[in-house]
């Protein structure tokens, strides 16, 4: 993404043009015409669009506006548009533009505001699984329907959902086994999306309707509903259970929790106790404190709870266990549901990666299917609805399927088509192909079943594919995304050439440029400088003693810390006048008087002074190399507008306001 918004800096997404007679020429290159709105668009969305417009502001954006375009019809000069780097790129970038095209917009927003709705009431349920895989042969997911619907049966007749959800562990989920069941209190996104919509359409006190998921098939009591709790910032103090613990030894935990909690009551802080004596290290640091949560957030289902049960800022509750351990729980602070506009951005990112998504997918399936003409090549046979294209292709697969190995070249003689959609046949050679691509080696069920599977998906995804073509012809705005980025990938791989990494390789370039130009890169006044920073007065004397000897650096410190290395540091570093206040107040060559600051003695040496003077070119390679650059463009872009023909339409230019 750097790339493109390199290359498209200067411009942004241009629009259709309308047609000629209300849309006047106001630039134009070597015979090509640019319109007034495709200017105009360009330099609305990368200005202020309530400002008004002045002749200089235009002026310099129309210069812009032409070196951009100049830079293009010079990457496609050089064919940079046809090599198979800038195809791939752009068809990436296609694909992540082409996304929120390709789902029902409409569908999405209603989910959106079905989740925040969702979202203000949140529900305790107890449930039970059936497991059942997604592509599970007919028989086995009627065995698995049958279970889930006696153990309905026996819940609406009364028996314990609870035992009954115990009883169902072996069927679904083991957890079932030791929570009976109990999913404690949960809202919008915390569970897949049949499931919540299966809870959210049930009555407190009611057993459910039967649902389907990935997981398999569910049923479910709901035993309580209660609008949004919000979120809680609490802090806690936890002594952990820990492995063989005996009996003294629980009783021992249990002891101490007790008497932390009767040092709150008798006034210690929380903080100050959890810092001491919690055994949660990552919260004990911030005196117990815990990152902000909602209902169903929370692993430890009973810490949960009591954090909910404290009603005000700073009230605790009594000691309880989780299976971590003991707790006392602190209300630091409670904030409802945030509103709708605030959460609106964040709702959307979740309805695109849950499975809800799919029902903005499927009803983009129906419509273009509907737009399109979708028709299957099925026949009437005997009252029945018969599709022989398709079970010739289900005689030719064989078991080498199932082991991921299968040839669409076994169908090589099937040449009937499949489906027609948008006036183009889909054959049996093309589903074919699709099984072959798809294939992975799984388990072996009915071929019938899994080839009927397959051809679902094979639709779908033609269907959707299909649709991805007809994006710029259905919506102006994503044919001018594709064209911006189309653009600016080019306007990058060029710039790149001419004038990035070129000042980068061309050493010699780089080195004539700064010959010229080096005095534009110089040194301020420096100051070479030897820093002795001694322990004491004493220290301190024994080096100037030595100083006055013309003792070197190395021989004052071996000498001064023959007896503790803590004596003496030294370090000479050059110092440009400004960075070091102790030097600033000694800028002038030899020794300085002793300064006193932190405990120690310093001692300056000024060897020398220097004044201004050019950086070497390694020095000052970073900015030399920038400036080199601009230069390089400058001189390109002169070159590039000598050679083509630019007329600026100055009086359509000034009606733009």
């Amino acid at each position: 993404m750097n790339k493109i918004l390199a290359g498209i800096a200067l411009v942004a997404s241009i629009s259709c043009s309308v047609k000629a007679q209300v849309d006047p020429v106001i630039l134009s290159i070597d015979g090509k015409d640019i319109t007034k709105s495709e200017f105009e668009n360009v330099y609305r969305k990368n200005n202020n669009k309530d400002a008004v417009s002045d002749k200089k502001s235009l002026q310099e954006y129309m210069d812009l506006f032409i070196n951009f375009k100049l830079k293009v019809k010079e990457a496609e000069a050089l064919g940079l548009d046809t090599v198979s780097s800038f195809k791939n790129e752009l068809a990436g970038y296609r694909k992540q533009l082409a996304a929120p095209y390709l789902t029902d917009k409409n569908v999405n927003e209603s989910l959106i505001t079905e989740a925040y709705e969702r979202m203000k009431t949140e529900v305790r349920a107890t449930h039970i699984l059936v497991k059942c895989a997604e592509d599970a042969l007919p028989k086995d997911t009627l065995i698995a329907y049958n279970k889930i619907l006696e153990y309905r049966k026996r819940a609406l007749k009364g028996e314990d959902f609870s035992k009954l959800a115990v009883e169902s562990a072996k069927d679904g989920d083991p957890s079932a086994a030791e929570n009976k069941g109990d999913l404690g209190w949960f809202s919008a996104f915390q569970m897949v999306y049949p499931f919540e919509i299966l809870v959210y359409n049930t009555k407190v006190g009611e057993i459910s309707q039967i649902t389907r998921t990935r997981f398999g098939y569910h049923i479910a009591k709901v035993v309580d509903k209660r609008p949004n709790q919000g979120e809680v910032l609490v802090s806690h103090i936890m002594l952990r259970f820990k492995k063989e613990m005996n009996a003294q030894d629980s009783a021992n935990v249990k002891k101490k929790i007790n008497e932390l909690y009767t040092k709150l009551k008798a006034g210690e802080k929380f903080e100050d106790l959890a810092k001491q004596f919690s055994e949660d290290k990552q919260s004990s640091e911030k005196g117990g404190e815990v990152s902000w949560f909602a209902a169903g957030k929370m692993p430890l289902l009973e810490f949960e709870q009591q954090s909910f049960l404290l009603k005000n800022k700073g009230d605790y509750s009594e000691p309880f266990t989780t299976r971590m351990g003991w707790h006392i729980v602190k209300l630091n602070d409670k904030r409802p549901l945030a509103s709708f506009e605030s959460l609106k951005a964040e709702i959307k990112q979740k309805v695109n990666r849950d499975s809800r998504s799919q029902a903005g997918r499927s009803a983009l399936i129906a419509r273009v299917k509907k737009e399109s003409n979708f028709t299957e090549n099925k026949t009437m046979v005997k009252k029945k609805m018969a599709f022989p294209a398709l079970d010739e292709i289900t005689a030719v697969v064989d078991s080498t399927y199932f082991l991921g190995k299968w040839k669409a070249e076994k169908a090589a003689a099937l040449k009937k088509n499949l489906f027609t959609l948008g006036g183009k046949n889909y054959t049996q050679k093309d589903f074919a192909d699709f099984l072959e691509s798809r294939q992975t080696r799984r388990v072996a069920t009915d071929k019938a079943f899994a080839v009927e599977q397959q051809y679902k998906a094979f639709v779908e995804e033609s269907v959707v594919a299909f649709e991805e073509t007809q994006l710029e012809k259905k919506y102006p705005e994503f044919k001018a995304l594709m064209q911006e980025y189309r653009d600016g990938i080019l306007l990058f791989e060029l710039t790149d050439r001419k004038v990035w990494s070129k000042a980068v390789k061309d050493t010699v370039g780089l080195k004539e440029y700064y010959e010229k130009n080096k005095n534009s890169y110089l040194w301020d006044e420096r100051a070479d400088v030897t820093t002795y920073k001694a322990a004491n007065e004493d220290v301190a004397k024994q080096v100037r003693k030595m100083l006055g000897k013309k003792k070197t650096e190395k021989e004052i410190l071996d000498e001064v810390n023959k007896k503790t290395q803590l004596n003496l540091s030294a370090e000479t570093v050059t110092y440009i006048k400004g960075e070091n206040k102790m030097v600033d107040a000694n800028w002038k060559t030899g020794i300085s008087d002793d300064i006193k600051q932190d405990g120690k003695v310093y001692i300056l040496v000024v060897n020398k002074i220097m004044d201004k003077s050019p950086k070497q070119l390694n020095e000052a390679k970073g900015m030399v190399t920038a400036d080199y650059q601009n230069y390089l463009e400058k001189d390109w872009l002169s070159n590039i507008r000598n050679n083509h023909k630019i007329v600026v339409k100055e009086e359509v230019l000034g009606t733009i306001k």
